[in-house]
């Protein structure tokens, strides 16, 4: 017998019963992205493996663990793209789009990463990344954030998140404070687990971001990387933390708060949650403003955060448990090959005045019984039932599918206008 083939595990086939859930999201994203100024850039999923390493570092979990890298049949090292901000730079670099100009893109799509599935977790994983090239101020950093707070709110998150923000300064801060990290946790090496004694040589601030709760007074009592900031960063910051207030936006200065990539200098933020568990980060971002110049092209500030969508979800179910899929509006039912033909010919009427209908014609034949268990099933509102008698009358009878509202017969032309104001659909 042959055994069935299944999906890859980590990665998840996303059903019908589920898509409703991500357009909704993926529309308020597309909206309020466009609404911001951000224009949409399509990154290819492959990618030279050199960029990731350049980019990201050679000493993060996503090079030495995580990422898919393979040499194709040309003997080229490539790797199936872990995420996004490095693709987006090389584009722009490659396209001419930074020199001298300001950018705000954005941009949705899978990325991949080995590591161990778990919920809200997975190695094909979906993210939004929104990007800004070309400003140096706190004062994008602020807009940025509040791009992130009026997404958050828009899907009705914003009760459920907290803003945690950090100043990572510039690169000759960090590596002084890194020396002094270095310092202050081998003292204390015996108390390391051992992920972060594997990172105390490589990256050691990744460790204040451990989760490993044995480590945590350890690392409230490390140095604070904030001693350490260079002047500008140290204003910058503060600068930040008075446009938020402006903004009447909430936060928490998390001194413990890195980001796992080498690129990124002063900003960091990140939007938590308490109701997913331990995957409770669902925004992520900071500036990076050395990475287009490490990567080739000219120096160029810039910024971004991603969004990881599985979370968002989660979090969306889990708060709008109450939110129902959009039903389906009507279904037609007929009983001979001829009024078939008319209730597909008046199907491209109804979808063509009422753009948002939710339709089906049925196909497959049978008769009236067995298509109305079947209208009954899809979850239709309404039958909408053409015989030889409504073909002769010019009329359509409708059926309440979901109500003890009595049958009518209409004219047809006048079904647009009685589909149109009960369904509340936009004509």
């Amino acid at each position: 017998m042959t055994t069935n083939i299944q999906a890859i595990r980590g990665m998840n086939d996303i059903l019908p019963e589920e898509t409703e859930i991500w357009q909704y999201i993926e529309n308020i994203l597309r909206q309020t992205l466009r609404n911001y100024g951000y224009d949409e850039i399509r990154l290819p999923l492959l990618e030279k493996t050199e960029l990731f390493k350049r980019s990201i570092g050679e000493a993060t979990d996503i090079v030495e663990k995580e990422m898919y890298t393979f040499l194709d049949r040309n003997g080229d090292n490539l790797t199936i793209r872990p995420e996004g901000t490095a693709g987006c730079v090389r584009a722009g670099i490659e396209h001419g789009l930074f020199y001298n100009q300001l950018r705000r893109l954005w941009y949705m799509g899978p990325f991949y990463r080995y590591e161990r599935p778990q919920k809200g977790r997975y190695r094909q994983f979906y993210q939004c990344g929104a990007e800004v090239f070309g400003l140096s101020g706190p004062d994008i950093d602020a807009e940025l954030i509040l791009l992130s707070a009026h997404i958050l709110e828009q899907l009705g998150l914003k009760p459920y998140v907290t803003l945690e923000i950090n100043s990572l300064g510039s690169p000759a801060a960090r590596a002084q404070y890194r020396d002094v990290l270095v310092h202050y946790l081998t003292q204390h090496q015996d108390q390391l687990d051992e992920d972060s004694r594997n990172r105390l040589t490589s990256n050691p601030l990744r460790i204040l971001d451990s989760k490993n709760p044995t480590l945590q007074t350890l690392i409230h009592g490390a140095p604070k990387l904030a001693d350490y900031l260079d002047e500008e960063s140290r204003e910058h910051f503060m600068q930040l933390c008075v446009y938020l207030d402006t903004l009447e936006i909430s936060y928490k200065i998390n001194p413990c708060l890195v980001r796992g990539l080498d690129y990124y200098t002063k900003t960091v933020f990140e939007w938590v949650t308490h109701e997913l568990g331990a995957q409770g980060t669902v925004c992520a971002g900071g500036r990076y403003d050395g990475l287009v110049e490490q990567l080739g092209g000219h120096p160029t500030p810039a910024l971004g955060f991603g969004m990881g969508m599985e979370r968002v979800i989660l979090l969306v179910q889990k708060i709008q448990s109450h939110r129902a899929p959009s039903p389906l509006h009507a279904y037609f039912v007929t009983d001979s090959e001829d009024t078939f033909k008319k209730a597909l010919k008046l199907s491209v009427e109804l979808r063509h005045q009422l753009p948002s209908l939710r339709l089906i014609v049925h196909c497959g034949g049978g008769g009236f019984k067995s298509q109305l268990k079947k209208a009954d099933k899809s979850g239709a509102l309404y039958a909408l039932i053409l015989g030889e008698q409504e073909q002769q009358n010019h009329t359509i009878t409708l059926k309440s599918l979901r109500s003890e509202d009595p049958q009518q017969t209409i004219p047809q032309n006048e079904l647009v206008h009685f589909l149109k104001n009960p369904l509340k659909l936009p004509g």
